[in-house]
């Protein structure tokens, strides 16, 4: 999510510095028609010692006196999650296990930072309390933040389109129609996949699960709700920003991922990670990558297929003699379904992936 500083001598990307410029126009007309400052809060992760806490500083209408703003937000069609204007620079006060410090969001309005606790937290879901800054009626909000103590020994990070809901993004004119123009609500969930999560979930119940996403942040209230509204375990999400950098027009998809991987296993070490994912375009080789760098830290892969013209589409063009999960003589053990009930049956001759 955090923009990486450039180099002295670098100028920013051509398309940073439009956006900015357009983004400074369009804050400064809001704001003379009385919008102000509000924080969108992310789950965040973290262990007793130390917390990530993630959140967003929107322009927003004055306060509506509806109470759940995020119910709101989540029910909206796809491309009004994009209308958004971030405040950059700007003020945050953060108050998270006894510890408080003043931050500044980024260029796009993120706040990002990894901070100590004080107080050691608890295992579980605990909260941080954000607080806008330098403003007459500040917006103050909560960011949920999943703790994971030593005690923690699985976990489960999973990717989310055609991995956890039907979003066909190897088709691009059905994959935008899904996410600009379909309603939030209307979204399914893979066959038989909140069972499997939900079955994991039981059997390890101080497993973190994490999903990990190259959808935009302006999305998480409505995976949030759908994640929800099909029973998934809560988690994190690990989403990105679809914005210029300061060096490019876009960001990298699996370096994104790539890099969340590597984080949470910095963060965890005494986790032993489910990693699970589609066919669809890059998830099985950076799983693969990852089991390289890792092959204790992964306890299996598991790959959702789709057909193989979705394959192609997305541009995944088979192999001669490659294994159907694109992983090639894995390290852990890998298994590869067409859904949920497929995927947990042939987790279930795996070890220590149920506890049965």
């Amino acid at each position: 999510m955090a923009t990486p500083t450039p180099h002295p001598s670098q100028r920013p990307h051509l398309a940073a510095v439009v956006e900015d410029h357009f983004y400074a126009a369009a804050g400064w007309v809001l704001r003379r028609v009385g919008w102000r400052p509000r924080l969108e809060t992310y789950s965040g992760y973290g262990t007793p010692d130390k917390v990530r806490v993630l959140a967003r500083v929107l322009l927003s209408r004055p306060r509506p006196a509806a109470p759940d703003l995020e119910a709101l937000r989540a029910g909206r069609r796809g491309f009004r999650h994009f209308l958004t204007v971030p405040v950059p620079h700007r003020r945050v006060l953060l108050d998270v296990g006894g510890h408080t410090a003043v931050v500044t969001s980024d260029r796009a309005g993120y706040v990002d930072v990894e901070i100590p606790t004080v107080a050691a937290l608890p295992a579980g879901w605990q909260s941080a309390v954000l607080t806008v800054l330098d403003e007459p009626d500040p917006w103050e909000a909560e960011a949920a933040i999943r703790v994971l103590d030593e005690h923690t020994r699985f976990g489960v990070i999973s990717d989310m389109d055609d991995t956890t809901m039907v979003t066909a993004v190897p088709r691009p004119l059905l994959a935008a129609w899904n996410t600009f123009v379909r309603h939030s609500s209307g979204r399914r969930a893979v066959p038989g996949m909140p069972e499997l999560y939900r079955t994991l979930q039981e059997d390890h119940p101080d497993a973190g699960f994490f999903y990990l996403s190259t959808g935009a942040w302006n999305t998480a209230n409505t995976l949030r709700a759908f994640l929800a509204r099909h029973a998934y375990p809560r988690g994190p999400l690990l989403l990105t920003d679809w914005g210029p950098t300061l060096t490019g027009w876009f960001r990298s998809g699996p370096a994104h991922k790539e890099a969340s991987l590597e984080h949470l296993m910095a963060w965890f070490p005494h986790v032993c990670w489910l990693l699970i994912g589609d066919d669809g375009q890059h998830d099985p080789e950076i799983y693969a990558q990852a089991v390289d760098r890792h092959p204790d830290r992964v306890r299996a892969v598991v790959i959702r297929q789709l057909t193989g013209g979705q394959r192609v589409l997305a541009g995944n063009m088979p192999v001669a003699d490659q294994p159907e999960t694109g992983v090639d003589a894995p390290r852990v053990p890998t298994v590869a379904g067409q859904d949920g009930a497929e995927l947990t049956r042939q987790l279930a001759a795996i070890p220590g992936v149920f506890t049965d």
